[in-house]
């Protein structure tokens, strides 16, 4: 957190929890009252003050205030930048990540990934990164329409070489339900006040 973030917590400890206001959207931006914000000091004010309380509701510390926030499909969005030539993986707040965990696909085909950092989607716009990071679990299906199949529910299972996606490590694919995924991971999409 800001250290004046640490301040104001310090000087007013007792302010009232904001809901419904602040929303991340599946491409990783942050939209106040639905309205994309535009300003790129205070989107990255929000992204250094971002975490979760222990019922996996995440929030905005803004001050003395809690801002909790609507997250369309998950706590983090990952996508892919360059780094030096090279792909690195990096939360919608900047945030590098290393390790891959885990990688699951939704009934959408959306593609979902853990890492150090925890649980995430991977931008859409990223997709085609993820194939050069796919190799069927088995023999056969060599080229990339073939390794596209295992995006498919009658695909053949699959597994995700971090490598491609600037990751150490590698993981089955899986596959889960999108209603499944905040129970299992431990977040809340739409948190409420206690």
């Amino acid at each position: 957190m800001d250290p004046s973030v640490v301040a104001a917590l310090a000087k007013w400890p007792d302010v009232p929890d904001v809901y419904g206001w602040l929303g991340l959207t599946v491409r990783g931006e942050w939209r106040l009252q639905g309205q994309p914000i535009g300003n790129a000091a205070l989107r990255e004010f929000i992204g250094r003050n971002y975490g979760s309380d222990a019922r996996g509701r995440w929030y905005f510390q803004n001050g003395p205030q809690r801002v909790f926030v609507t997250l369309e499909a998950a706590p983090w969005v990952w996508q892919v930048a360059q780094n030096g030539g090279n792909p690195a993986l990096q939360s919608h707040t900047g945030v590098g990540a290393r390790q891959l965990r885990g990688a699951w696909l939704d009934e959408s085909g959306r593609v979902f990934l853990m890492t150090e950092l925890g649980f995430g989607l991977l931008d859409s716009r990223d997709t085609g990164r993820l194939l050069n990071a796919l190799q069927p679990d088995g023999p056969g299906l060599k080229r990339r329409e073939d390794r596209a199949a295992g995006l498919r529910d009658d695909g053949p299972t699959a597994v995700v070489h971090g490598a491609p996606l600037g990751l150490a490590g590698q993981a089955q694919l899986g596959r889960l339900r999108a209603d499944q995924m905040q129970g299992r991971f431990g977040f809340s999409r739409s948190p409420r006040p206690d």
